[in-house]
């Protein structure tokens, strides 16, 4: 049996397939403007690399914020579902998820099945978000995929309380004024991202191993955060971008 997941998201299109055992392959895109063009084009090109076409897929469940786009799909389930299923795939001793995307995070305690058992959602403001932090990289004018290793090099994280975007991006451009380096501003952006989803997660009731999805789980200033505001350590998937495609094309076992 082969089936496929797709996750569109606000900024990235993921797609996973697999078989009865294994994933044979992912594949990510830019979503752009067209969140339906952006679901069949990531299956496509990822199908192309497999040498496998549509007919060869059993079935095809969609997830994330343009799912309902997806209307090839056979299925369109809720993400938060998805990732639970998708980070016990990865590793079944995972008790607690928290997945970054670009409009929203989400905080997610599962069961030993993998079944969710609670979670919660920032999908109100940017702030805590992927979007967020490009905001915040081209006030900078920094390469977002280098926010983590500069984060590193900080000696004294600058302080940003703003919890708004707006305001928050008004607080950096007052410290670039002021002659604070880029490191110590990076670092205090992290440490005001982890608070935000710390808080979040705190409200859940954060149950160990803790597993970091989502495309910001590829900056490792974001997870050296949020290890330190959580007091633990959070394991980070070479899957963890397409951890939501990955459980849908899980779930679509069953239909």
């Amino acid at each position: 049996m082969i089936t496929a997941g797709i996750d569109v998201g606000s900024i990235t299109a993921k797609a996973a397939v697999l078989n009865e055992a294994h994933v044979l392959g992912t594949r990510v895109i830019s979503t752009g403007y067209d969140a339906k063009k952006a679901g069949r084009s990531v299956l496509d090109a990822l199908l192309e690399t497999l040498e496998i076409s549509v007919p060869d897929i059993q079935t095809i469940v969609a997830t994330g914020y343009g799912r309902n786009t997806v209307d090839f799909a056979d299925k369109a389930i809720t993400e938060i579902t998805c990732h639970g299923i998708g980070a016990h795939f990865l590793n079944p001793e995972i008790r607690f998820i928290i997945d970054v995307g670009g409009q929203d995070s989400k905080v997610i305690r599962i069961s030993e099945a993998g079944k969710v058992m609670d979670f919660a959602m920032n999908d109100k403001c940017a702030a805590g978000t992927g979007r967020f932090l490009e905001v915040m990289a081209r006030a900078l004018e920094v390469d977002l995929d280098k926010f983590g290793d500069i984060f590193l090099k900080a000696q004294h994280p600058s302080k940003i309380s703003s919890v708004c975007t707006v305001f928050a991006e008004s607080e950096v451009i007052s410290l670039i004024a002021k002659g604070e380096s880029r490191e110590n501003i990076i670092a205090g952006i992290h440490d005001s991202v982890a608070a935000r989803i710390s808080a979040l997660a705190k409200r859940v009731g954060v149950t160990e191993p803790v597993m970091m999805t989502g495309g910001v789980a590829k900056n490792i200033g974001a997870v050296k955060a949020l290890e330190k505001k959580l007091e633990t350590s959070i394991r980070v998937s070479e899957f963890a971008q397409v951890n939501g495609a990955i459980g849908a094309a899980l779930l679509a076992r069953n239909i």
